[in-house]
């Protein structure tokens, strides 16, 4: 792991967000709440905020991080016949919390995945990704085309 010892303690966030696809019969099931497993988007938001407190389990040489705060969003695209989920992740401490995010867009979009398998094993995540970042030495970094709440 890298040495973040001497780093100051500051406060940092991270957002990321993430895709699935799926068919539009599978959308307005998880809509309905009439999904065979349950509320969808409930269970999901739980295992994100799981999988953000266990990113350095997953990931080697990650650092654990005393995380402060974890929101989980969702917005259904009717349209598009997706479900998109975007996780604003934040600590005070010496390294940043962009992978505590990443980790959690990851396991949200694979819950929706496994509580809808059944009726469309043919969903699809996508564009997982870093949208912003603050804090700590390198200060505030934002991916091009980003809108973060």
């Amino acid at each position: 792991m890298v040495d973040v010892g001497t780093k100051s303690e500051t406060h940092r966030i991270a957002v990321a967000s993430g895709t699935v696809r799926m068919q539009p019969d599978t959308l307005e099931s998880i809509l309905q709440g009439s999904a065979a497993k349950g509320d969808v988007l409930g269970v999901a938001r739980i295992a994100a905020i799981q999988g953000s407190k266990r990113t350095s389990e997953l990931i080697p040489l990650c650092h654990p991080l005393p995380l402060t705060r974890i929101s989980v969003d969702f917005d259904t695209d009717k349209i598009n016949s997706a479900v998109h989920c975007t996780v604003r992740a934040e600590t005070i401490g010496r390294t940043g919390v962009e992978m505590e995010a990443l980790t959690a867009v990851g396991v949200a979009l694979l819950t929706v995945y496994d509580m809808c398998k059944a009726v469309d094993r043919g969903m699809h995540i996508d564009n997982i990704r870093l949208l912003k970042k603050s804090g700590g030495k390198s200060g505030e970094w934002l991916a091009d085309n980003a809108t973060t709440k």
